[in-house]
């Protein structure tokens, strides 16, 4: 049975764990040609052991990592058709308790990571004429917690670049569009939920905040980026998917 990426050079930043190890794998079993891109040696080459990937050492806030992650991408599979933008970091504060070293180092990642991502890949979608960047976003993207500076800066940061791009480049075959998970049971949760003095208890009380009664799971949003790295999307561009289980639409008193 054909896979629905069949044919197609996918390359996933900070694919060696979380989210993006389970939209790495997910695009492997769909018949993509997966890239590694994991700041994390040990992580992403035992993901990229595990698909029959390329692992390519990737920090997306170092200068110059961008280019090198898609040069070896290219010349290992000779295009590149999909850009995922998945690595990122979690930077909670209060505004005034934000140092300028946390504001910095929250964008470079999840901001100017993600641009210089696109920057580097853009020539190659183009020049294979036509392909899909997903970033991956947040549900804070349009929803502000207290104490959760600069976060939502930054991921508010990323939709306003999906949009910009996929309407640039829309009539050049190039569909950017942004998937925004809510709370996904990440080993970044799991280790929360280890802080409390009961876990179980934490666990259950952020998934009684849910419609569903339970969190997402990384391999919901994989799925989510399969279809829009796809050919069964070919009509949504500049879009964003929220998937939080219908948490961020739950009306409260």
């Amino acid at each position: 049975m054909a896979g629905r990426l069949d044919g197609k050079v996918a390359l996933v930043t900070g694919a060696g764990r979380g989210i993006g190890e389970a939209i790495a794998r997910a695009f492997a079993q769909e018949g993509a040609a997966v890239v590694i891109a994991e700041r994390d040696a040990a992580s992403g080459q035992a993901v990229a052991d595990a698909i029959g990937g390329l692992f390519v050492a990737c920090d997306v806030a170092e200068p110059g990592a961008a280019g090198r992650a898609v040069a070896a991408a290219c010349t290992r599979f000779g295009r590149l058709d999909v850009l995922v933008n998945n690595a990122g970091i979690n930077v909670f504060h209060e505004p005034l308790a934000t140092s300028d070293d946390e504001w910095r180092r929250c964008f470079a990642v999840d901001l100017d990571g993600a641009w210089q991502m696109a920057k580097a890949a853009l020539p190659e979608l183009l020049h294979a004429g036509g392909g899909a960047i997903v970033n991956i976003a947040s549900s804070h993207a349009f929803s502000i917690i207290p104490g959760c500076f600069p976060y939502p800066v930054v991921k508010h940061g990323l939709l306003g670049l999906t949009r910009a791009l996929g309407i640039e480049y829309a009539a050049r075959n190039i569909r950017v569009n942004a998937i925004a998970p809510g709370y996904i049971e990440t080993q970044i949760a799991v280790d929360y939920w280890a802080s409390f003095a009961d876990p179980a208890v934490e666990r259950q009380r952020i998934c009684d905040l849910h419609p569903p009664r339970r969190i997402g799971r990384p391999q919901e949003v994989a799925m989510t980026a399969v279809f829009l790295a796809s050919d069964e999307a070919p009509f949504i561009n500049a879009a964003c998917i929220v998937i939080d289980g219908g948490r961020s639409v739950l009306y409260h008193d």
